[in-house]
């Protein structure tokens, strides 16, 4: 449902940008037919275009505060969702080396000591000479 009202909310954006594209572009045409009319002196023309450079720097200034508020919010996301996501990461890891230091303690070290007092006992086996060596 959420997810509905975002879809719509941005479609509606998109129009009224879109509108407001176009109105502009009528604008500057507008203009650009009159100065093209015969004894227009160049001082309209030169405020009609410091008129229309206006206007840009306007919108300009729009989208830097546009791009500002997008890089708070883009802040709040990474504060909010992405340090919680790291900090369970790091409590599982830490919980993982713990497991594995002590499968390796009470699992693999009493393992491997058997093997080694095995091979030991074999060895010992071989020099007194009841088990044959095997060919090397």
């Amino acid at each position: 449902m959420q997810q509905n009202s975002q879809n719509t909310s941005q479609k509606k954006a998109v129009i009224w940008i879109s509108i407001l594209a176009v109105l502009f572009l009528a604008a500057i045409i507008t203009g650009i037919v009159f100065l093209a009319r015969p004894g227009t002196d160049t001082g309209k023309v030169r405020d009609i275009f410091i008129i229309v450079l206006a206007l840009e720097s306007l919108l300009i200034g729009a989208a830097l505060v546009i791009l500002v508020i997008q890089l708070a919010v883009l802040t709040n996301i990474i504060q909010s969702e992405v340090k919680p996501i790291l900090s369970s990461t790091k409590e599982t890891a830490g919980t993982l080396k713990g497991t594995s230091q002590f499968i390796s303690k009470h699992a693999v070290a009493p393992i491997i000591s058997i093997g080694s007092f095995a091979a030991g006992f074999r060895r010992l086996g071989e020099i007194i000479g009841f088990i044959r060596e095997k060919n090397k």
